[in-house]
């Protein structure tokens, strides 16, 4: 595989050690500015009984890099074997971390910078080619840590977002853009494409391999769905009409007295949200945020349209009609800029819908990456020949009907965890995460 813009190889040692470097930097420096704006009552306190304290992330950062990166790929001694079991997060539920004998911030802060500094001499030497060791080759477990940092820099934001204290973090708002006015949707044509991949140096098991997919014709919105077109359904009696919610989800949204997206609430003629401490107006052209699958599901049944499969979302997302190719990302192969997309916690809220035209995909599709996880109609469930690596409890220990798939990131997640191929998922009462949906309809086999 090659970099469109430089020309050189992604599976060149030497350009994969530089991004790996480069990769981990840029994490340690989001995971300092979370764990440093607060004060330590901050850091130790748990803000929601969904996440943990930030102290613990912390921590579990440092003590899966230690384990992977210094034990595993090292075969070094392990510095503190006595904490395994307290950063294990299948040993403890998050509800139960703060009753644990947790590292303190400053003690904490000192093994993450320890393991760290070994860390970094082990990349410098370490072998990329030809070892045999899958865990070494191009570099991946340096990757998947560098992505696992990331993804629990976006569990501390989203735990920033619960924290009922001041402004902590603010960040300059996207770049104002002229109302959309292209089309509402796109026909995705018919037919197979590939989904997946089998060549992404550092792409994650659950992403693996690739395999061809036929999917009917379809259309699928230009953009997210928007704040205001949720207040039409809200205004609608979109939460008070059993007609559009799947019974587990009306069963839940009664029990919880919900009715709006969480954290907004009516204030006489307008809608408010708080937003990282600050309340708001809430902003009618952004993707709509923090809602559940069920939500999601619900607004798309009352406008008469379906959320997209997982499978019709990626070839939205990577098929070029043109050369029957999957790129790895929407507007081509080349790594995300910020004139592609709305990633990296540099913002801290969505973009307007129709930002980013240089980000769009090949059939006009935008905003496929970054700005809001979307939520599909998928189940989380391996691909063919899946195969679980480097071990079990990443993904197949989560298989099954309980979660639902989200695609395309958000504004928290940084580029090396978000790609055209990346899967998450959540349970589908979710809200907390930064999350949005698009919608989706059938089209008739002659429309392709």
């Amino acid at each position: 595989m090659t970099d469109p813009g430089t020309g050189t190889s992604l599976d060149d040692p030497e350009t994969l050690r530089k991004r790996a470097l480069a990769a981990l930097l840029t994490a340690r420096e989001r995971t300092a500015l979370l764990t440093s704006c607060v004060e330590d009552p901050e850091l130790t306190a748990q803000h929601s009984p969904l996440m943990s304290p930030l102290v613990w992330d912390l921590a579990h950062i440092g003590n899966q890099e230690e384990l992977w990166l210094l034990r595993t790929v090292a075969g070094r001694d392990a510095m503190r074997p006595d904490i395994d079991g307290l950063y294990d997060a299948f040993e403890h539920p998050r509800a139960e971390r703060p009753s644990l004998p947790l590292l303190p911030p400053a003690e904490a802060r000192t093994y993450a910078a320890e393991v760290r500094g070994r860390a970094l001499d082990i990349l410098e030497s370490a072998a990329f080619q030809g070892t045999g060791e899958r865990l070494t080759e191009a570099g991946f477990a340096f990757g998947m840590i560098a992505q696992h940092e990331q993804q629990h820099d976006e569990t501390m934001l989203i735990t920033h977002q619960l924290r009922k204290g001041p402004v902590a973090l603010t960040a300059p708002d996207p770049m104002p853009v002229p109302a959309f006015t292209g089309p509402a949707e796109v026909l995705v044509p018919g037919g197979p494409f590939t989904m997946g991949t089998s060549t992404e140096p550092w792409a994650l098991d659950n992403e693996r391999p690739a395999h061809a997919r036929l999917v009917p014709p379809f259309f699928i919105d230009t953009t997210p769905v928007t704040n205001e077109a949720y207040q039409a359904f809200i205004a609608d009696g979109g939460y008070t009409d059993r007609r559009w919610w799947a019974p587990k989800g009306w069963s839940h949204i009664r029990e919880h007295s919900i009715e709006a997206p969480l954290f907004w609430r009516r204030d006489g003629g307008q809608w408010l949200r708080r937003r990282f401490g600050a309340t708001e107006v809430v902003p009618p052209d952004e993707p709509v945020l923090h809602v559940s699958w069920y939500e999601a599901d619900a607004y798309a049944r009352w406008a008469g349209r379906r959320l997209p499969s997982e499978a019709e979302w990626e070839k939205a997302a990577r098929h070029d009609p043109e050369t029957g190719r999957s790129t790895r990302y929407p507007w081509g192969d080349a790594d995300p800029t910020p004139e592609h997309a709305n990633l990296g916690q540099r913002h801290l809220r969505p973009a307007p819908a129709g930002s980013y035209p240089e980000g769009q995909s090949p059939l006009g599709v935008r905003q496929l990456i970054g700005d809001v996880w979307e939520w599909t109609s998928s189940d989380l469930l391996p691909y063919p020949g899946f195969h679980a690596f480097p071990y079990k409890e990443y993904s197949e220990v989560f298989f099954g009907s309980e979660h639902k798939v989200l695609r395309g990131g958000s504004f928290a997640v940084d580029a090396v965890a978000c790609r055209g191929t990346f899967r998450n998922w959540d349970y589908p009462v979710r809200r907390q995460i930064f999350s949005g949906f698009r919608t989706a309809r059938d089209a008739r086999p002659d429309s392709a």
